[in-house]
Order: C-alpha cells, then structure tokens, then sequence
C-alpha cells in the first residue's frame, strides 16, 4: 500500500489534488441521476432549495466521502472518474469530513427526516472506508453501502427537497428500483480494481465471485431495478413510467452486449468501463434533466408536452 506523501508539495498542488479527489465530474454526472428521480416525483418544486440541496449532496457529501475514501485506499492506479490518482496528504482526512459536516449544517432546513437520511448516508460513507469497519471489503457489506448512501437515501433527498411532501408509497418503490439501476454497474467497475484491492486485502465483489457473476449481476440488478423504477413511476404517471421502461430497457441491452465483451477479455481496461457507467449514467441523467424541464418549467410550451406525457 502506498504511503501518505510526505514530500513538500506547494500548497496550491496540494489543494488542486484534493479538488481532484472530490471528483466532481463523477458525482455529477453518475451520481446525480438519484437525486434527480426524487425532485422528478414530487408535484411541487421549490428550485432554490432543490439546487442548493443538490450542490450540498454531490459536492460536500459525496464529494467529502469520495476524498475520505481516497486516503484510506491510497490507490496508485485509476479509480473511478480519476486515471492518475494524485497523492493524498495528512491533512485532506479531515478536510474530507470537514465537507460532509458541513454539509450536514447545510441539510438542517430541509428537517428532521432529510437530516437523518443525510447522517445515515455519511455513516454508511465511514463504514465503507474506514479500516476500522472495511465494508468496502466485504461484496455484500459493500453493496448494502453503496446502495443505500447513493441510491435509496438520496432519492428520499431529492424527492423531499424539491416539495417538502409526505414520502408516498410510490416514492419508496422507485428509490429501491433506482438502488438496484445503481448498484447494477458497482462490481463492473472493480474489475479494473482487482489488483489494487488484492493489495489492500479487500474481497470485494468482482474479486469474490469472477467476472461471469459480475455479468449476471448486473442482468440481475439492472432490469429488475428497471421494472420496480418503471412501477412506481407508473403509480403517479403512466405514459412517463412506460417510456422509462423502454427507455431503461433498451438501455440495459445495450449495456448488457458491451459488458459481455468486456468480460470476454483478459484483462479489463479502466477506459472501457468507465465509458460504459458513464453512457449509461449519462442516458439516465438526461433522461431525467429533459423530464424534469417539461414538469416543472413553467414554459407553455413544455406544459403542452408535460399535460400529455405527466397528464
């Protein structure tokens, strides 16, 4: 395992590297689909707290727990959104939490429920990492996790901070669908993790059960999460939950044929991974982005489609 630098590294290096480490780009562009889902399902829209909330999730609690997680692995190879992991420093482990209590002041206007999702996604961030708990270690542990700090907690979040709206049923059934869509990708992007985990002592997923279940994993986890996503949509607007279906549907195909050629390989290359999570991610969040302008933009012009397609 590599060491925590110690070298004399100007101060500007040093911040620009802890920057890097937030990897924003990841979060915004993978992570935030989420998020997105929940403001999409709430029939109000407050959009001051919607933005600031959503600042607040990807950039000072995933981005804070992105870091965090970056100094205990101490990676020398690409990670996910990050090819040449620059060094960490002593002092970015407290700044990483530093971001997530912050953000956790930031959250205290949203209330007592979306505080206590807040708390509970930065635990799970801890126990994730942290060498004291290793979750990340675990295949199972690791996707109890993830799914729960990135998929279902954050869904809840977007959905109570678009409208402040009691949580309908629907809302649970299309943030356990989103987990499933989310944790469907987690053990692809291991594989190109394998021998910097081996190293850490991890078990992860990939390494525990081999690319052939990673592959049926994902089948797994894609389309049922797919189904359960497309039900609860269903449950508030039929025509845009049947369109998210088929949509998600064609999708995960797609997916589906690249990741067998990419388990066919000897070796599985960083680029081609994260091509894939980031295509998928990206079909997802601007399927999300587009639908979200047609509800709730106020625009005649969009109301026409969004009266039909929401109606």
């Amino acid at each position: 395992m590599a060491e925590i630098t110690k070298r004399n590294v100007p101060w500007l290096v040093q911040i620009w590297h802890f920057v890097l480490h937030l990897r924003l780009h990841y979060q915004f562009f993978i992570l935030s689909g989420a998020f997105l889902m929940g403001g999409l399902l709430s029939d109000d829209f407050d959009t001051n707290w919607f933005i600031v909330q959503f600042l607040n999730i990807h950039l000072l609690l995933f981005g804070g727990a992105t870091a965090y997680n970056s100094f205990w692995d101490r990676d020398e190879g690409p990670i996910g959104g990050l090819k040449n992991p620059p060094k960490m420093h002593p002092w970015m482990w407290l700044a990483s939490l530093f971001l997530q209590m912050i953000g956790l002041l930031v959250a205290l206007p949203m209330g007592t429920f979306f505080v206590a999702l807040y708390a509970l996604s930065m635990l799970f961030f801890w126990l994730y990492s942290s060498p004291w708990t290793r979750w990340k270690g675990r295949p199972f542990k690791s996707l109890i996790a993830i799914g729960f700090s990135t998929g279902f907690n954050t869904v809840l979040m977007g959905y109570i901070a678009a409208g402040h709206e009691p949580l309908g049923f629907f809302i649970w059934i299309v943030a356990a669908g989103v987990t499933l869509i989310l944790l469907s990708l987690y053990p692809v992007s291991q594989l190109y993790q394998q021998e910097e985990d081996q190293k850490r002592g991890d078990r992860t997923f990939a390494i525990t059960y081999g690319k052939t279940i990673v592959l049926y994993f994902f089948g797994m986890a894609f389309f049922s999460g797919v189904l359960l996503t497309t039900l609860g949509i269903c449950l508030q607007h039929l025509k845009l939950g049947l369109l998210f279906g088929i949509t998600g549907s064609v999708v995960g195909m797609v997916i589906n044929n690249r990741l067998k050629a990419l388990i066919k390989r000897s070796q599985s290359d960083y680029q081609s991974v994260m091509y894939m999570k980031y295509g998928t991610s990206l079909a997802f969040v601007s399927f999300l982005i587009v639908t979200l302008m047609l509800k709730h933009s106020g625009s005649i012009f969009f109301s026409s489609i969004a009266e039909w397609l929401l109606g």
